[in-house]
C-alpha cells in the first residue's frame, strides 16, 4: 500500500470538495451520482469515503465551506462599516439577500436543510456567538435597548435563518427577499433604545 503525504491527502480532500460543491450546485444532492462525482475529480470512492465517510458526510464537509465563507463576507460587512448598527442591519440584509444566491439556495438551504437538517450545531453556535458580541457592543454604546444579548441574538438568528428558508423555497424569491427585507426592518427598529 503506498503511503500518502499530507499534503496529498489535503489536495484529494480539496478536489472532492470542489467537485462535490460544483455537482451539488448544478444538480442537487439527490441528483449528484458518486461514481460521476469521483470520476470528475479523478478518484476513487474509497478516497471520498476515507476522507468524508459517505455522500452525506461530503455534503456536510460543503455545507461547511460554504457557511465559513457567508460567514466571512457577513464579517466584512460589519468590519467595513463606519456606525455599528448600520453594519449590523446591513449584516442582517445581507445574509436574506444570499438567500437567492443560487449555490447557497440550492446547497445550504434546500439540501442541507432536506439531508442534515440545516446547518451543524457548531456553525449555529458560531452564528449566534458572532450576532451576541455585535449585539452587546450595540447595547453597550446604548444603540439598543437593554437586554439579555444571548437572548436577542437566539431570536434574531433563527429569525434570519427561518426567513431565508422562506425566500429560498419559492418561485418568488425576489418578491419575499422584498417582503423580508421590509419585514427585517421593522423587527430591528423595535431592538433601538428609546433616546
Amino acid at each position: 500500500m503506498v503511503r500518502r503525504t499530507r499534503a496529498e491527502m489535503e489536495e484529494t480532500r480539496s478536489v472532492l470538495l470542489a467537485t462535490a460543491r460544483q455537482c451539488f450546485a448544478e444538480h442537487g444532492y439527490a441528483a449528484a451520482a458518486m461514481d460521476e462525482l469521483t470520476a470528475k475529480a479523478g478518484l476513487t470512492r474509497g478516497a471520498l469515503y476515507h476522507h468524508f465517510g459517505d455522500k452525506k458526510g461530503l455534503l456536510a464537509a460543503v455545507v461547511d465551506q460554504i457557511d465559513a465563507e457567508m460567514d466571512q463576507r457577513l464579517q466584512a460587512i460589519s468590519d467595513s462599516a463606519t456606525d455599528t448598527w448600520e453594519g449590523f442591519r446591513k449584516r442582517c440584509h445581507a445574509y436574506l439577500e444570499m438567500a437567492l444566491e443560487p449555490e447557497i439556495q440550492r446547497i445550504v438551504l434546500r439540501d442541507a436543510r432536506a439531508v442534515l437538517g440545516g446547518a451543524s450545531p457548531d456553525s449555529q453556535r458560531h452564528c449566534v456567538e458572532s450576532m451576541r458580541r455585535l449585539i452587546d457592543t450595540l447595547i453597550q454604546q446604548n444603540i439598543v435597548a437593554e437586554a439579555d444579548a444571548q437572548a436577542l441574538a437566539s431570536l434574531i438568528y433563527g429569525s434570519l435563518a427561518e426567513a431565508a428558508f422562506w425566500i429560498a423555497d419559492g418561485e418568488d424569491g425576489n418578491e419575499r427577499l422584498a417582503r423580508g427585507s421590509a419585514a427585517l426592518e421593522l423587527l430591528l427598529r423595535g431592538l433601538l433604545a428609546r433616546q
